[in-house]
């Protein structure tokens, strides 16, 4: 696959932009890679997966120091979490080699409503706060917690999102984590998830240099200024996007899927 210099830059802006709304919302810019190389340039899914999956690991990079620097993350739960994650991330990876673009397709879609969904619904509540990582919080339903980090990885290894679609509903409505400490924390826990998962991708010969490359650095870049961003910025505009990126994409890829638009 030949790449012209403007479609070099064109990935290289999508990646800063993924990789920012991956930062503020703590999902690893996966739900904007994945969608976009597939629906807008024509890459087809698997090697799109691939792409997203290194792309995750870019935004973990970019940002994950930051977070950790600024005590935003909680590393005791996230390496906790992880532990079930990562054994997800490689079934999941397994799983995807066996089904269809169509049916990944709508699992991601699924996927994407039932996040935003829950992120609005707690939004609309009022219960979304900003307490700081030092003024503590009481960490719930732990098993629970493993449970859905364990499916987290799974969808990771399928779909390419970093697992983090999940682990911050999880942690944020289930356990009881703050918004900004369940970002900070999947920013944290993504890179691992991801990396478990690329290289299953590899060995099958899904990731595509040309296409990864000028990605994965603009992810790095995006989600930089991301980490930055989101101490600044209200929960509640945090939630907002997250749930704005879900439903619009969401919409894109059940569209293409009835319409059999899909690359082979």
């Amino acid at each position: 696959m030949t790449l012209t210099w403007l479609q070099l830059v064109e990935l290289t802006v999508l990646g800063i932009a993924a990789g920012g709304a991956g930062s503020l919302t703590g999902i690893g810019g996966g739900l904007v890679v994945t969608p976009v190389l597939t629906l807008v340039f024509g890459v087809p899914i698997h090697q799109a997966i691939a792409t997203s999956l290194c792309c995750v690991i870019a935004t973990s990079s970019g940002a994950a120091a930051t977070y950790v620097e600024h005590r935003l993350a909680d590393i005791r739960l996230g390496m906790t979490l992880e532990l079930a994650t990562t054994l997800g991330a490689v079934a999941g990876s397994f799983v995807a080699g066996l089904l269809s673009r169509e049916a990944l397709a709508i699992l991601f879609a699924i996927l994407l409503i039932y996040a935003g969904s829950t992120m609005i619904r707690r939004s609309l509540s009022g219960q979304t706060t900003d307490p700081a990582f030092h003024e503590g919080y009481q960490v719930k339903r732990l098993p629970l917690g493993l449970a859905g980090s364990g499916g987290a990885g799974m969808i990771s290894g399928m779909l390419g999102v970093g697992g983090g679609v999940i682990k911050v509903p999880v942690m944020y409505l289930l356990m009881g984590i703050p918004f900004k400490v369940a970002t900070a924390t999947s920013n944290f826990m993504i890179g691992v998830t991801a990396a478990a998962s690329a290289f299953i991708y590899y060995s099958r010969g899904d990731v595509r240099p040309l296409i990864t490359a000028p990605t994965a650095v603009g992810v790095f870049l995006g989600a930089w200024l991301g980490s930055h961003l989101m101490r600044r910025t209200p929960s509640r505009w945090l939630v907002i996007l997250f749930s704005a990126i879900a439903y619009y994409f969401a919409v894109l890829m059940v569209w293409r899927s009835l319409h059999g638009g899909f690359a082979r």
